[in-house]
């Protein structure tokens, strides 16, 4: 039987298989779901990020008040308003910021890019060297395919990517519960020899 320790014990896999099957489930369908409205998920993810940079606003500007110097109090200062005047323009305006997390896919890819080749020229004769050079190439088509799109691309990216992740997420614990599920069943033969 497939065992899992952890600090606290040893937890076989079998057990609660059908719950994490379940949430794998769940997750999957809400990753297609985000795949299949990209542009509502894209939103939503824009007012989130909205919402949690006011919160955290607030916060630094609560914590402007109780730090002791002037050089803190205007640093914490300086960053709740920063964050508080951004979480208002991306609540204001989600469509900026689909504009700029799309941006900062795309400068991601440039940079992981640019880095994959770096690192390719630098292993020698290494294996394995081909493998990165083709996986920065990638990168970089990905990234230039993305920037001749833009702005368009706001409009899809966001929600793509974000559903993609959740249905591998969710696929992946499907998977892991299958694999407890037939832990279960050959531990099963051995426990009812036990009981006879």
């Amino acid at each position: 039987m497939s065992t899992v320790t952890t600090e606290t014990g040893t937890i076989t896999q079998h057990h609660g298989w059908r719950t994490l099957a379940l949430a794998g489930g769940a997750v999957a369908v809400a990753g297609l779901l985000a795949i299949a409205l990209p542009f509502a998920t894209g939103v939503a993810i824009t007012y989130l990020i909205g919402a949690l940079l006011v919160l955290g606003g607030l916060v630094h500007a609560g914590h402007a008040f109780t730090v002791r110097g002037w050089k803190r109090s205007i640093w914490q200062g300086t960053l709740a308003v920063v964050s508080i005047v951004a979480g208002v323009v991306l609540l204001t305006n989600p469509i900026v910021g689909l504009l700029s997390l799309t941006l900062l896919v795309i400068a991601y890819l440039l940079v992981d890019g640019i880095a994959e080749l770096w690192l390719s020229l630098r292993m020698g004769s290494e294996s394995g060297r081909g493998w990165i050079a083709a996986s920065g190439v990638v990168s970089l088509v990905l990234a230039g395919i993305l920037w001749a799109g833009f702005p368009v691309d706001a409009l899809w990216l966001v929600g793509v990517v974000v559903g993609a992740s959740l249905l591998a997420t969710g696929l992946s614990m499907i998977a892991v519960a299958n694999v407890g599920r037939h832990a279960g069943d050959v531990a099963t033969p051995g426990a009812e020899a036990r009981g006879a």
